[in-house]
């Protein structure tokens, strides 16, 4: 029983923290863009819709549960410190869990929540757009990776 949880967890981890690197890439490699070509007023009212869209859509509970089997998986990796796989557990929940939950909820989530504050025709707005650019884009690459690196290592603890 103990391994099938074991297992289950770390296929549901390798293929969320798939899926997510999957969403991060996109941001990063062209929807950032696309949005940064727009002018600062269609930008920001895209991103704000993106942004209230997403957290009643499906990514949320991808995000969130992934989020939670990687960090049971460091618990259970520690657990089973000398068994074959361990070491990849720990060290893919730590990285998930700090890479991707705490750089979002540190970083993305409040520069969001200050492009959400901001008036798209503003004087200031353009200042506060081309910062969120720069400043997201660089922690959701930071993201992109860390779930990719997070979703091999998943995987070498399935095979050994």
């Amino acid at each position: 029983m103990r391994q099938v949880l074991t297992s289950g967890l770390l296929w549901f981890s390798a293929l969320g923290c798939g899926l997510m690197a999957g969403v991060y890439f996109a941001f990063s490699t062209f929807i950032m863009t696309s949005l940064g070509r727009l002018d600062q007023a269609a930008g920001i009212a895209a991103m704000n819709a993106i942004n209230a869209d997403i957290v009643r859509s499906p990514f949320m509970p991808l995000f969130l549960g992934t989020t939670v089997a990687g960090a049971a998986l460091v618990v259970i990796g520690a657990l089973r410190l000398n068994e074959p796989g361990a070491i990849s557990m720990i060290a893919g929940g730590g990285l998930y869990v700090i890479g991707m939950f705490v750089v979002t909820m540190a970083f993305n989530v409040p520069l969001n929540d200050a492009l959400a504050a901001v008036q798209a025709s503003a004087p200031k707005a353009g200042a506060v757009w081309t910062t969120y650019l720069k400043d997201w884009v660089f922690w959701n690459h930071v993201r992109t990776v860390v779930s990719a690196a997070t979703s091999a290592l998943f995987i070498v603890a399935l095979a050994a």
